[in-house]
């Protein structure tokens, strides 16, 4: 299967959709793929007692616990897994692990859906101040980051770990020049920045991509985004939603409602019947179909907490009670 040209030729098709419609037939052709040659997919189905072949409507797709990237090798059978991202945990938690036999297509999917929300990243100079995903191996953050900084091709781009007094040099440099600078930054570390060097930033968009990661107490993200507001004189915070098991990313850019790019949807499920989703406005579980997830699930139900808009945006709102903390995690509120 890893020499499939049938497999082969999916791989492209997410960034090439024009409408609903091909969204639909190619989330339920995934659907029936997945159905038949995911082993960890297959066995998922299979204990919910449904049929594949009456599966004719992609709201009725089930999504994949994202547990189970923590215990199994959620992947189609025959692709080498050699190739993965890790998820970021405290210490003796048990991380999840996201095999990803093409890389090229999480590269296509963050370039793609940041140039579409932001321009292309030779317009930026990029700075990632991303401790803790820089101290460990497989993250698929500091994969995109260290990505987008090679193509912004500007010499003081680049990861600043915890020299927060060369970074905000760097910023200072920045707004001198009035060069559009994108700093992105994990939660705690950027609290950090902000106390240490607020200043004024006209040129530079503030991105955060959530998590303490046990630094800080977790306070909500409209209290975070004040604090940076006013440390920065920021209009808007903006955000980043994505996470290890997923090779697409939705972005804010601001008040916290994110939109997803052409192949990447997102409903809400109830909290106590995955199978059902809620009404707009109304708190449930966070479901993503990722069209870009080819080789491992496309159909994953989070353990995220969020509502839907009648916009098509949406809103991360916490996490489950009983849901470990790590990664990409957000404030609860």
């Amino acid at each position: 299967m890893a020499h499939d040209p049938a497999l082969h030729s999916l791989l492209a098709r997410p960034f090439q959709l024009g409408s609903q419609e091909q969204f639909n037939a190619l989330a339920l052709e995934l659907f029936h793929l997945h159905a038949r040659r995911n082993p960890v997919y297959r066995s998922f189905i299979d204990a919910l007692g449904i049929d594949p072949g009456t599966i004719t409507d992609v709201k009725d797709i089930p999504h994949l616990p994202i547990t189970l990237f923590r215990s199994q090798r959620v992947l189609l059978d025959d692709l080498d897994p050699s190739s993965f991202f890790t998820s970021s945990g405290t210490t003796g938690a048990i991380t999840s692990r996201h095999f990803v036999p093409f890389p090229q297509v999480y590269e296509r999917s963050f370039m793609t859906s940041f140039s579409a929300a932001y321009g292309a990243p030779s317009e930026w100079r990029i700075l990632a101040l991303l401790p803790a995903y820089l101290e460990r191996e497989g993250s698929s953050l500091v994969y995109m980051a260290q990505h987008l900084i090679r193509e912004s091709n500007d010499p003081l781009s680049g990861t600043y770990l915890y020299r927060y007094a060369e970074l905000a040099e760097v910023i200072k440099r920045s707004e001198v020049e009035g060069k559009r600078t994108l700093l992105l930054g994990v939660t705690f570390a950027l609290l950090d920045l902000a106390e240490q060097y607020p200043m004024p930033l006209r040129h530079t968009t503030i991105m955060e991509t959530g998590g303490m990661k046990g630094r800080r107490p977790e306070i909500v993200r409209d209290e975070l985004h004040r604090i940076l507001q006013e440390a920065f004189g920021a209009e808007a915070i903006h955000s980043e939603y994505g996470m290890t098991e997923l090779l697409s990313q939705a972005w804010s850019t601001g008040k916290g409602l994110y939109r997803c790019p052409p192949w990447m949807r997102v409903n809400v499920r109830e909290v106590n019947d995955p199978l059902s989703t809620v009404a707009l406005g109304r708190t449930g579980g966070i479901n993503v179909i990722d069209l870009a997830n080819v080789a491992s699930c496309p159909f994953i139900a989070t353990q995220d907490l969020g509502r839907m808009h009648a916009d098509g945006s949406f809103e991360v709102l916490g996490r489950f009670d009983h849901s470990q903390v790590r990664g990409c995690n957000l404030m609860v509120e």
